[in-house]
């Protein structure tokens, strides 16, 4: 399917419209002259942690220990990522840390 200048435009506008809205919208929900809800301060300190768990468990879905390479790559990844997050405190490090040492793993050592 071929699209038009004008379909590109219009998806760019809307998309661009959906981050503004996204970005704005908090400020405008809960400006500073008004008390936080004790719910929103809630689900800030509770989401972080939810978030890494659902992304934890969606990149190990496909991981079958019974089948090479076992889910050695991965284990390593993690356990690259827990060690650099204990040493750095730093989780952009970590993380691209243990990204890139599994890229790595996976087309070098295990692919």
């Amino acid at each position: 399917m071929i699209q038009t200048v004008q379909q590109s435009l219009l998806i760019i506008a809307v998309i661009a419209f959906g981050t503004l809205l996204t970005r704005a919208l908090p400020f405008i929900l809960f400006p500073d002259s008004n008390k936080t809800p004790a719910y929103i301060l809630y689900l800030g300190k509770t989401l972080p942690f939810a978030a890494i768990g659902l992304l934890i468990v969606y990149c190990l879905k496909n991981v079958f220990p019974l089948a090479a390479p076992y889910g050695i790559p991965e284990a390593i990844a993690i356990g690259a990522i827990v060690l650099l997050h204990l040493k750095l405190n730093n989780t952009l490090l970590s993380i691209g840390g243990g990204t890139v040492l599994y890229m790595l793993l996976v087309q070098l050592a295990f692919g």
